[in-house]
C-alpha cells in the first residue's frame, strides 16, 4: 500500500512538472509571436521581403524572464537601426510585474532581503538576490515620493476624500492607524489619484496635513469635495477649502438613516429617500422631502430628524450638471479602492512600521488606479 502511494505521488509530481513545462512553452510561444509582430512593424515588411522596408533585421538574442510559472528564455529579435521591441517585456526587465509585486509584499510582511532567495527558489525555481529585493523596494519608495511631490498642474473640480484603517507598529506597540486617500476628477474628465497618507487617526489634524500637501502642490479649481460625514474631515475642509461646496456621501447617509429604522420598514423608507436623491432638481427633492417627513415623522421621528439634519449636506450635487450627479453623490470610486487596499493589507496583519504600510498601500492604490488615465470618467464640457 505504501509503495502504491509513493508511486501515485511520483506520478502526480511528474504531471505537475509536465504541466509547468507546457504552460511555460505556451507563454514563450505567445511572447515570441508578439515580439515577431512588433519587429515586423519596425522593419515595415515581412521576413525576406525586399520592398517598402524602413529597417532590416539583425538577428536575435536570448533573454531570460522570471514569471509566476518559473524562468522562461525568450528569443528577442532585433533590427539594425531600432534595436529590439523591449517595450513588450519592459526595457532591462528580468522579472514579470507580479513577481516584483510579490517580492514587495513579502518584504513588507517581514521576509528579510536574504530570506527572499529561499522563498522565490521554493515557489518559482529561481532565487533572487538580496540586492534585487533592495532595488525592488527602493523603486516602491520612489513611487511613494513621486506621488507625494508631483505638481498638480491641472484643475480638479471634483475632489473625493476617504479613509480606511489598518494596524501598524508605532512606538513599539501595534496601533490602529488610518490610510487617507484623495482622488479627483480633473478638467479633462479623467480620474487621478492625488495622494495617499498614513495618519495617526482619521482626525482633523491628519486630514489637514493631507490637504496642505495638496495645496502646496498647487491644487486648484476645486468646486466640490465628496466625502463621508466625519467631523474631523469636515473641519479640515472648512478650514483649508472654505469656499468649496461639500457633498456628503449619500451611501453613508442612507446607512445612518437605516440604522434608525426597524428592519420591517427599512427597505420601504430607504427606497423613498433614494427617490429624493434621484429627483430632477433640488426643488423637486424638497417637495418629496416634505411628503416623506409628513408620512413618517410620527412613527420614525429619529430617522426623520437624521434625514432632515443631513439633507442640505447630501444634496449639494444638485448644483452641478445632471449628467454628473449620479457620480457626485457618493464616494463609490474610493470605496472600491479601499476594499482592494483592505484585501491586500489583511494578509499582512500588523505592519512593522507606518512607512512600510504607506509603501504597500501606495503600491496597491497605484496599481488599482492605473486604468483611470485611459478612461474618461465625466464630460467636463458640461460643467463649463
Amino acid at each position: 500500500m505504501a509503495n502504491h502511494r509513493q508511486d501515485a505521488d511520483a506520478a502526480q509530481d511528474r504531471i505537475h512538472i509536465d504541466l509547468q513545462q507546457l504552460f511555460r512553452g505556451a507563454v514563450r510561444f505567445t511572447l515570441e509571436l508578439v515580439l515577431e509582430e512588433e519587429v515586423r512593424a519596425m522593419v515595415g515588411a515581412p521576413r525576406y521581403a525586399r520592398m517598402g522596408r524602413k529597417d532590416v533585421r539583425n538577428g536575435s538574442y536570448m533573454r531570460g524572464l522570471l514569471t509566476s510559472l518559473g524562468h522562461i528564455d525568450v528569443q528577442m529579435p532585433r533590427t539594425r537601426n531600432s534595436g529590439s521591441p523591449t517595450h513588450v517585456l519592459g526595457a532591462y526587465q528580468r522579472r514579470a510585474d507580479e513577481i516584483d509585486g510579490a517580492i514587495t509584499e513579502a518584504y513588507v510582511k517581514g521576509v528579510s532581503t536574504r530570506g527572499m532567495a529561499d522563498v522565490t527558489e521554493a515557489l518559482l525555481g529561481n532565487g533572487v538576490s538580496s540586492s534585487t529585493v533592495s532595488r525592488v523596494t527602493k523603486r516602491l519608495e520612489e513611487a511613494v515620493e513621486e506621488l507625494r511631490t508631483r505638481p498638480l498642474e491641472k484643475k480638479y473640480p471634483y475632489l473625493d476624500l476617504d479613509a480606511t484603517f489598518l494596524d501598524a507598529r508605532w512606538a513599539k506597540k501595534v496601533e490602529n492607524v488610518s490610510a487617507l486617500v484623495a482622488y479627483a476628477v480633473n478638467e479633462d474628465g479623467h480620474r487621478e489619484l492625488l495622494a495617499v497618507s498614513i495618519g495617526y487617526s482619521e482626525s482633523e489634524d491628519s486630514w489637514s496635513d493631507l490637504l496642505r500637501q495638496l495645496i502646496d502642490r498647487k491644487l486648484s479649481g476645486v468646486l466640490l469635495v465628496i466625502s463621508d460625514d466625519h467631523a474631523g474631515l469636515k473641519a479640515a475642509v472648512r478650514k483649508l477649502l472654505p469656499e468649496v461646496a461639500h457633498q456628503r456621501c449619500t451611501v453613508h447617509f442612507l446607512r445612518n438613516i437605516g440604522s434608525r429604522i426597524p428592519q420591517r420598514l427599512k427597505k420601504r423608507v430607504l427606497r423613498e429617500v433614494s427617490a429624493i436623491f434621484n429627483a430632477e432638481n433640488l426643488e423637486q427633492a424638497k417637495e418629496l422631502k416634505k411628503e416623506l417627513v409628513a408620512r413618517w415623522s410620527k412613527e420614525l421621528s429619529e430617522a426623520v430628524k437624521c434625514f432632515g439634519d443631513g439633507f442640505a449636506a447630501s444634496t449639494q450635487f444638485f448644483a452641478f450638471p445632471a449628467e454628473h450627479r449620479v457620480r457626485l453623490r457618493w464616494t463609490n470610486g474610493l470605496e472600491r479602492l479601499n476594499l482592494e487596499i483592505k484585501r491586500r493589507t489583511r494578509a499582512v496583519g500588523a505592519f512593522p512600521d507606518r512607512a512600510s504600510a504607506l509603501r504597500l498601500v501606495t503600491a496597491v492604490a497605484l496599481r488599482t488606479t492605473k486604468i483611470w488615465g485611459s478612461r474618461r470618467y465625466l464630460d467636463m464640457r458640461l460643467l463649463k
